[in-house]
């Protein structure tokens, strides 16, 4: 596995080595050996999945004061993935990176507690699966505007072209108003 750091402290693009034939591919998704060499020493207690369509943003999601770290692929289609810093002890505080997932790139991103998440379905469908160092706790569930001008997130979308958001996303907090880790 190749661990590529990002602009954003702690915030990693992960590459895994894939393996394939004429049959198909294997590859290695979670090693905790080689993610712990890299850095990323943590235990898992849930995993998620969810399958959504062209289109559709959700987030920037987090949990304060229970952050959970996350872990994050796409095994079918593909996502624009992006997380926002909130830790006002990080050099990379109110920054936001974004990368490509893919079925075919096999790339994951590991976001660490104290950024907030999401991600924008390109392809006509996308199943997305994730790894959480917490459990969910919705009193403690927060949220981010997607499209807050002071993050100026560069969200592949066409001129003009509008997200399909749930009501929640809708209404989250801009940054200037939102709740910060230490």
């Amino acid at each position: 596995m190749k661990f590529v750091e990002t602009p954003l402290a702690g915030v990693m693009v992960i590459e895994p080595k894939v393996f394939g034939d004429q049959r198909g591919f294997f590859t290695e998704t979670w090693r905790r050996d080689l993610f712990a060499a890299a850095g990323v020493d943590v235990a898992f207690d849930q995993d998620n999945h969810s399958r959504s369509s062209r289109g559709v943003l959700r987030g920037l999601h987090y949990q304060l004061p229970h952050a959970q770290g996350k872990l994050a692929r796409v095994v079918a289609g593909a996502v624009f993935d992006v997380v926002v810093d909130l830790r006002r002890a990080s050099p990379s505080f109110g920054r936001w990176f974004g990368v490509e997932l893919t079925a075919d790139n096999h790339r994951m991103l590991w976001a660490p507690p104290g950024v907030a998440h999401g991600f924008l379905v390109l392809s006509e469908s996308a199943d997305f699966l994730y790894k959480c160092s917490g459990f969910y706790s919705p009193g403690d569930e927060r949220g981010l505007r997607w499209d807050d001008p002071a993050l100026a997130i560069g969200w592949p979308l066409a001129a003009g072209e509008t997200p399909i958001l749930s009501a929640k996303d809708a209404a989250a907090p801009t940054f200037a108003d939102a709740a910060y880790f230490p």
